[in-house]
């Protein structure tokens, strides 16, 4: 029985995140330049959106450019930023044609001109999809996005619309740039690593997490089946205990 034909389709995650690490590992494991590895990783997210349209998964948040990665040599920045750009005009009329929205999270007004104008028309153009949803973490840290919400705080209670008591979770939540999505069932992060490096810090709290060897521009759709298999393995008790799942309403 293939991976696929294994995965219960009434027990989706609603929304999966993935940290995409390992593409200039991969290009230098194969003496090439680390460039031909991002541009190898490009296929990789073509393939998991089309796995993900395939089983049902209605969010897809992809951790694409970090604001940490502005400190790379300008040189890789530059080339990241390009083809960031060839890849959004190369896959809209696919994103289009198998009704997939495109949807982005990040301090975006630190994006090159020609880089924001093409990933906003993009969003506009996908903007009526009804199928999955593929969110770009772009220019993205947590700390970046907490650090805002706390400023957002400060100005409403500085103009007398804001009341400490009314900071709770979902204040919080509601202020985040996810606040549109459902928080994360499941990370995936590739490449070897174990750490969420500043991903979703808040919307992650009670996700499951797969971490895998593999390089991103070797994760194709087996490999994503092979995660979701291991989120259906998963009890998620929320801080319950295993006999309160059994007979919660």
């Amino acid at each position: 029985m293939s991976l696929i034909e294994q995965i219960d389709r009434n027990r989706l995650p609603q929304h999966v995140a993935i940290i995409m690490d390992g593409n200039g590992r991969w290009a230098q494991s194969k003496g090439l330049e680390r460039y031909m590895g991002h541009q190898e990783g490009v296929v990789s997210v073509r393939k998991v959106v089309e796995a993900a349209k395939t089983l049902g998964v209605r969010y897809l948040t992809m951790y694409t450019f970090s604001t940490e990665n502005w400190h790379r040599p300008d040189e890789e920045v530059h080339a990241l930023m390009s083809l960031m750009v060839t890849a959004i005009k190369h896959e809209t009329p696919d994103l289009m044609k198998n009704n997939i929205r495109l949807s982005a999270i990040g301090d975006l007004s630190r994006l090159p001109e020609d880089a924001y104008r093409t990933l906003m028309e993009c969003i506009e153009e996908t903007s009526a999809n009804t199928g999955t949803t593929v969110v770009l973490a772009l220019s993205y840290s947590s700390r970046w996005e907490i650090v805002d919400v706390i400023r957002q705080a400060v100005r409403q209670a500085a103009d007398g619309n804001l009341n400490a008591d009314a900071v709770d979770e979902d204040w919080v939540s509601q202020h985040l740039t996810t606040n549109m999505l459902p928080d994360p069932d499941l990370l995936i992060r590739t490449g070897g690593e174990q750490r969420l490096s500043n991903f979703l810090l808040w919307q992650l709290s009670y996700a499951e997490f797969y971490f895998t060897p593999i390089y991103w521009p070797d994760f194709r759709e087996e490999e994503f089946y092979d995660a979701i298999l291991y989120y259906q393995k998963r009890e998620r008790r929320f801080g319950m205990t295993s006999e309160q799942l059994k007979y919660k309403p």
